[in-house]
């Protein structure tokens, strides 16, 4: 049996898969859904997409939506421990949690849309993950064959 390759999605594609349902999201929707990746969250990240859901100058989310939102992503992600900070660090220290949980799941992806993070693809590669934006994970990714050859 092949192993489900780990996929940590930052707080802005989170809210572009849960919320916007933007088309470019869509590839890791569908793979999400059929089981060909792992999504993984960390205690962390979840405080974040609670504290971003909740304001209310942004998004409006009615708080039954909002907890329905956090009960999915709780459902659908592994929720994964960091105990070890990653060799490297962030310009923002808001986006480090990111690869902190990238490296603690050994997560293929990160996928991002945050300049900061992207900037560390060559150093977390090192690492085995792969930075990218939602439009090269749709252009690299591509479903697992099933069957034999």
């Amino acid at each position: 049996m092949r192993a489900v390759d780990r996929v940590v999605i930052d707080t802005n594609v989170l809210l572009a898969l849960s919320i916007f349902s933007d088309p470019v999201v869509a590839p890791l929707r569908t793979a999400l859904a059929q089981g060909a990746l792992q999504a993984v969250r960390s205690a962390a990240t979840d405080a974040e997409w609670r504290e971003v859901l909740a304001r209310p100058e942004l998004f409006s989310v009615a708080p039954e939506r909002q907890a329905a939102l956090l009960a999915d992503w709780e459902a659908t992600a592994l929720l994964v421990p960091v105990t070890e900070p990653v060799p490297f660090r962030c310009r923002d220290p808001l986006d480090q949690k990111f690869l902190e949980l990238g490296v603690a799941a050994r997560a293929r992806w990160l996928v991002t849309r945050d300049k900061a993070l992207l900037k560390l693809r060559r150093k977390a590669r090192k690492l085995g993950l792969d930075i990218v934006t939602p439009e090269l994970f749709a252009a690299g990714w591509l479903p697992p064959v099933t069957g034999n050859p």
